[in-house]
């Protein structure tokens, strides 16, 4: 049992201070509830996962108190509302069907001839990837091709493996452990990056916000957020603005598919609609938005979105003031910046998975939850807020900058490697209860159950102004 894991948390939450500058008014009292390792595992999850909505918590209160010239109201962070939250997507409930496994048949672990590699084919245009690039047939069915798979990597290393398939734009990774990663090129690049990055681009006029609406209270009421982000770690963050107040219209290309029930659970509180940034008039459509919008989130690959003018750099300069917070994978430095990835990855990648083997030592394990995406997503929320509350004070334009990697380092720091011989607590009623933390709502589509958010002030809502709306469904243009 790790018994260390509230002091963790608080560990984190200050290193989320330093890396932000410091609260900007008197920081928010925090108040710790539940069991102490609510999410149980080898490395203190628990703590990661408590201390990231801390941040987002407290970053929340303290932008109250920048708006009101008042004091931030007290935070509560209860472990078990934090470990309901960060497994939402087990949780959710489509009249009353659960919608099943969010992990392709294709998406997994495979035996390699010198250890084990883990693919990515959640999607149809990266399962198509992975069969082109091994040499299977696009027209043979999962059952078939995880028989061929299975065959064909047998015979072949696993770093051999991860190239050809990254090769071909596809997904996978060699699992290392965290010796490995930290020899790795990549990994030692991580290394030298803080828990996330908070930067001021340019000089712009400060934007004072007037005191938010009570009852409840919502702090980021009145801002407006372009949300250009997928899968989990940053909708989770843009989940998280929502429901503090934030007009936050969700932008997708028409080209990319989407997972039905990812949407639903990571789409709280928001607005939904389709634009083609590659056609002249979706993209005069876009700029209008960006003309008007307070925070732009990204969560492409870093310079995916350069040859479309959208740098940090570039959107300062164009639009002083604006808050640009960007997620990736990888980070955006090394040699695999520009990779895609995704928490099951870096998990692998990084050594959480060796940490968290079985008890054989022999086959990776995981995480009990998706806790780098979820972890990292309240850190943007944070991270925007409290840039939002900088520009109020002193103005500027303002870049935050996370990634799963970094995410991933500071778990592995704080967890003593894995911490060796110490066993994951996994005895009946180790894991609490969600039921207080579950609720249910009705749509025109469905009756939906559904994870209410941890992150908890003093007169803080309870839950979104209402659920996900259909992929594309919405207007582009601001509320």
């Amino acid at each position: 049992m790790v018994d260390d894991e509230p002091e963790l948390a608080e560990t984190l939450l200050a290193d989320f201070r330093t890396a932000t500058g410091g609260a900007p008014t008197r920081p928010a009292p925090v108040t710790w509830t539940g069991p102490a390792q609510a999410l149980p595992a080898r490395l203190p999850v628990t703590a990661l996962a408590t201390g990231t909505v801390a941040a987002a918590a407290t970053a929340a209160a303290e932008l109250v108190a920048v708006r009101t010239g008042g004091v931030p109201p007290a935070v509560t962070v209860d472990r078990a509302a934090v470990a309901t939250a960060f497994t939402s997507e087990r949780h959710l409930r489509v009249n009353g069907e659960s919608p099943g496994s969010s992990f392709a048949p294709l998406s997994g672990f495979w035996r390699t001839r010198d250890g084990w590699v883990r693919t990515h084919a959640n999607y149809p245009h990266h399962r198509r990837r992975l069969l082109a690039a091994l040499g299977i047939a696009q027209d043979t069915d999962d059952e078939a091709a995880a028989t061929l798979l299975r065959a064909t990597l047998a015979g072949r290393n696993a770093d051999e493996v991860a190239a050809a398939v990254t090769a071909a734009d596809g997904l996978a990774v060699a699992a290392r452990t965290p010796a490995g990663w930290a020899a790795h090129a990549q990994g030692a690049a991580v290394a030298e990056l803080p828990l996330l990055a908070l930067r001021r681009l340019g000089d712009a006029a400060p934007r004072p916000l007037p005191a938010p609406p009570g009852d409840p209270l919502r702090p980021a009421a009145g801002l407006r957020v372009l949300d250009l982000t997928r899968v989990i770690a940053g909708p989770v963050g843009t989940r998280t603005l929502a429901l503090l107040g934030a007009d936050v219209l969700r932008v997708d290309s028409p080209r990319l598919p989407e997972l039905p029930a990812q949407q639903l659970d990571t789409g709280f509180g928001k607005r939904s609609t389709l634009l083609d940034l590659a056609a002249p008039a979706d993209r005069a459509t876009f700029d209008a938005l960006l003309a008007g919008a307070d925070v732009l989130v990204t969560g492409y690959r870093p310079g995916a979105l350069a040859r479309f003018g959208l740098t940090p750099g570039d959107l300062a300069e164009r639009y002083p003031g604006l808050v640009v917070a960007t997620l990736s994978a990888w980070s955006s430095t090394g040699p695999w910046a520009r990779r895609r990835g995704f928490d099951s990855l870096v998990q692998v990648a990084t050594g959480i998975a060796a940490a968290e083997a079985g008890p054989d030592g022999e086959r990776p394990g995981a995480l009990p939850a998706q806790a780098l995406d979820h972890g990292t997503g309240y850190l943007l929320a944070a991270a925007v807020l409290r840039a939002v509350a900088a520009r109020h004070l002193d103005g500027g334009s303002w870049h935050a900058e996370l990634s799963l990697a970094q995410t991933a380092g500071w778990l592995l720091d704080h967890g003593g490697a894995g911490r060796p011989g110490v066993a994951a607590d996994t005895t009946p009623g180790a894991v609490p209860d969600p039921a207080p933390w579950l609720a249910e709502v009705d749509t025109p589509a469905a009756r939906l159950r559904y994870a209410l958010s941890p992150v908890r002030f003093a007169g803080s809502p309870a839950t979104w102004t209402h659920p996900a709306h259909p992929l594309g469904a919405d207007p582009a243009a601001w509320a």
